[in-house]
């Protein structure tokens, strides 16, 4: 079974009908751990115990991949090194799928096991951002930013597992669980030069030192190419054609440097019994089925994307998948895997929610020769305190090329309201007239898809994280 990432991207897709993944889920795996005799207990721990491990691999490959250059360069830098992205990609960009032209990436990859890192943010005068940041295992442990600290100058010192010490004076501690920090900075931009050049200047006063070398003239060091690293293959088909050995085997080397936290010992004393023990190598003479050793990790990667299907909290209102579930997750091990799997780097649902869309109110997959319009009631636009914005995709979600180069609409549009105060998104692939264009999100001839972002959504009503708001159903125009 193939899977892209148009397969896998957040919302209610439907996909895996008919699929191996269909088939155990009607028969609940029985009929293939029957085959194993012995084996039967193991072969569920074991994937139990792939599930478990999921995030902190993807996270190592992604890490390896995006750090592995001597400079910072295009989205990749060594550690220790920001990432800045300096402006919105166009239909050109092919990097990563389901782009964004809302906020400027400021990202970076620290390793906090040796020492903490001190991040420095500037005065943001008021403008929308925030700095998420990810532990080992995903979980988004911290988020500065305009909704939680403000957008004064502020500075704080990431420690590691175990760590102790004094702080410099203003400089805030966050303790991370694990040594690997990935910092996802976002800054808010409209996209205008003038506003492209002030987000620079923000960018280059974000500043990200070693503790020792805190309030020191400092300048990061260069990093080391690994030409053994594959640059070319997707992060997610890389981790999943690891066999089972040496994906347990990953897996335990990093536990060491990222300890899982007291909540999973339970998991944990189930895992020692195929060989999985934190702080220790793996044990392969542990796994007593060789035969089911090799099915653990499409067997257990089908059950990740089986998420889509029973996971009551993953919701499809009016053709719109969304879960409001993502950032911090608990002992969830699924859902930490499957929003691993389908949008790695997922922000709290505080800071945003992501719904996507294949289908239109009729439940049709969108198609360019048809025209749609997504009408919002008078007072229902999307409750969203940062930005909101709606993002045209082509089937491969990547940006579509228009003849007015926009590749999303929001409020920044200045957008028309209707006589009775509704406000209607026009659809289509070409101008709905003159009058209208500033309503328009252009589509491409063929198939597309659509995303919602809500960034600093309303949690008082009406809020799509408890439900009291529901993205309305696109329709199409007769």
């Amino acid at each position: 079974m193939s899977i892209t990432r148009r397969d896998l991207a957040i919302g209610g897709i439907s996909l895996l009908a008919g699929s191996s993944v269909a088939t155990l889920a009607r028969a609940e795996f029985g009929e293939l751990l029957r085959d194993f005799g012995e084996g039967i207990e193991d072969f569920a721990v074991a994937q139990d115990a792939y599930i478990y491990g999921y995030p902190l691999v993807t996270m190592e490959y992604t890490r390896k991949i995006m750090t592995n250059v001597a400079g910072p360069v295009g989205n990749r830098a060594p550690m220790g090194h920001f990432i800045k992205a300096r402006q919105y990609p166009d239909a050109s960009f092919r990097d990563v799928t389901a782009p964004n032209a809302d906020t400027l990436y400021t990202t970076a990859w620290i390793d906090v096991g040796k020492e903490p890192w001190v991040l420095s943010i500037p005065d943001m005068k008021d403008r929308y951002f925030l700095f998420p940041m990810l532990d080992g295992w995903t979980n988004v442990f911290q988020v500065p930013g305009k909704r939680t600290t403000g957008t004064a100058a502020q500075a704080y010192a990431i420690t590691g597992p175990g760590w102790s010490g004094t702080l410099p004076a203003g400089v805030k501690e966050y303790k991370s669980q694990t040594s690997l920090v990935w910092i996802l900075g976002r800054i808010y931009c409209t996209g205008t030069p003038e506003d492209y050049a002030a987000v620079h200047a923000a960018q280059d006063q974000c500043k990200l030192v070693p503790l020792s070398s805190y309030g020191k003239p400092y300048t990061p060091p260069e990093g080391t190419v690994d030409a053994s690293i594959d640059m070319k293959t997707a992060v997610r088909d890389q981790v999943n054609r690891l066999d089972t050995i040496a994906y347990f085997s990953l897996l335990a080397q990093l536990m060491k440097a990222n300890p899982p936290p007291a909540a999973d010992a339970p998991a944990l004393a189930k895992f020692a019994q195929i060989g999985l023990v934190p702080g220790k190598d793996f044990d392969p003479g542990k796994l007593l089925n060789a035969d089911f050793a090799k099915r653990v990790p499409q067997v257990s990667f089908d059950r990740i994307l089986l998420q889509f299907k029973v996971n009551k909290d993953i919701k499809d209102i009016n053709g719109w998948g969304f879960t409001t579930k993502t950032g911090l997750y608990g002992t969830d091990y699924l859902m930490r895997a499957f929003v691993t799997a389908i949008g790695l780097g997922a922000n709290r649902p505080q800071d945003a929610v992501y719904p996507s869309s294949q289908k239109d109110g009729a439940g049709k997959a969108y198609d360019g020769a048809n025209k749609y319009v997504l009408r919002f009631a008078k007072g229902q636009m999307p409750p969203a305190r940062g930005f909101w914005s709606l993002t045209m995709y082509d089937s491969s979600y990547f940006f579509v090329a228009n003849p007015i180069n926009r590749y999303s609409i929001s409020a920044r549009q200045n957008l028309k309201k209707n006589p009775d105060g509704s406000v209607d998104l026009h659809i289509q692939k070409d101008s709905p007239g003159a009058d209208k264009e500033s309503n328009w999100l252009p589509a491409p001839a063929g198939k597309f898809q659509l995303m919602l972002r809500l960034y600093w959504p309303d949690e008082n009503n009406p809020s799509i994280i408890n439900g009291s708001w529901k993205p309305p159903a696109v329709k199409k125009i007769s």
